[in-house]
């Protein structure tokens, strides 16, 4: 195993993409998710966007990416991205938007299933009344 290496992009690693890119744009971003916590939603979004370019899903420990390490991994997917900065924070922007669908409380509901069971139980205890009174 890889002492650099982890299950899926680490935020310990968004410092070192600040010079991966020209633009002044990317520089600003990278400066300011530097700053903040670990847990923030701009940090959890930049995560997740970096999880799906560098396909972190697919990453066996054995691979030769996993033998990088994360962090160069993370550059090696940035240097290489074809779009602009401003294409990168649009899908930056995308993460966070279905984070926080995911974070949303959702409505409760009854479970589907509930009422057709109860329905045929008490059909059920009916049908066993009339036979038990025939009896």
């Amino acid at each position: 195993m890889y002492p650099d290496s982890e299950i899926l992009f680490p935020a310990r690693c968004i410092p070192e993409l600040r010079n991966v890119r020209p633009g002044e744009t990317w520089r600003k971003l990278i400066d300011r998710l530097a700053q903040l916590p670990e847990t923030h939603e701009d940090v959890l979004a930049f995560s997740l966007m970096m999880i799906r370019l560098s396909n972190c899903l697919t990453c066996d420990l054995d691979s030769y990416r996993a033998s990088l390490g994360c962090c160069q991994c993370a550059r090696r997917t940035i240097q290489s991205f074809k779009g602009n900065d401003s294409a990168l924070v649009a899908r930056m922007e995308e993460a966070r938007s279905e984070l926080h669908a995911a974070q949303a409380p959702q409505p409760a509901t009854a479970p589907a299933s509930a009422a057709p069971a109860e329905a045929d139980n008490k059909t059920r205890r009916a049908n066993n009344r009339a036979r038990a009174r025939r009896s």
